[in-house]
């Protein structure tokens, strides 16, 4: 085969090529397109599960930061009555104490009158000593139960922060 054939035949080849490259060309385009429209429809579909699972979420979310807020409003409630049921118990027990400090008192002045001063004096020192170790006592019970409510308005505040910081 000749030069001059063999360039006939490579001419014939190329125009073969050329006369489909452009058919072959605008399908890749069609089909270009639609992968296009197809992933941005996809995109769109996705984008509107995104939306509707964080709107899920959000109510979810709403939902269980409203069941502890009711929660957590029935606890202090419920702490509020405990404390002040304490606190009216301790009243109620130091009026009693002190009523019956007081009659015991009276009956023992009253026994000891014709007795010595030393006698006064070391009944005074009884007393006192009495006083001092019951107010010591109801500090301690006040002070625990101080320590209680301190405790329960710091849990508050931890869960008011993390509810805060949920938001």
């Amino acid at each position: 085969m000749t030069t001059e054939e063999r360039l006939y035949k490579l001419e014939g080849i190329v125009e073969g090529v050329m006369a489909t490259l452009p058919e072959r060309v605008t399908a890749l385009e069609t089909r270009m397109d639609l992968l296009r429209q197809e992933i941005k429809a996809e995109l769109v579909a996705l984008r509107q599960e995104f939306k509707d699972d964080m709107a899920v979420l959000r109510q979810d979310l709403k939902g269980d930061m409203a069941a502890l807020e009711g929660r957590l409003k029935e606890e202090m409630a419920t702490l509020r009555q405990e404390l002040k049921g304490d606190m009216a118990s301790l009243r109620q027990e130091f009026k009693g104490d002190m009523a019956s400090l007081r009659q015991e008192l009276k009956a023992e002045m009253g026994a000891l009158e014709g007795r010595l001063g030393e006698q006064m004096a070391s009944l005074r020192q009884e007393l006192k000593g009495d006083m001092a170790s019951l107010r010591q006592e109801l500090k301690g019970d006040i002070n625990t139960a101080l320590n209680r409510l301190m405790l329960y308005f710091s849990a508050l505040a931890v869960i008011l922060t993390l509810l805060t910081l949920w938001r």
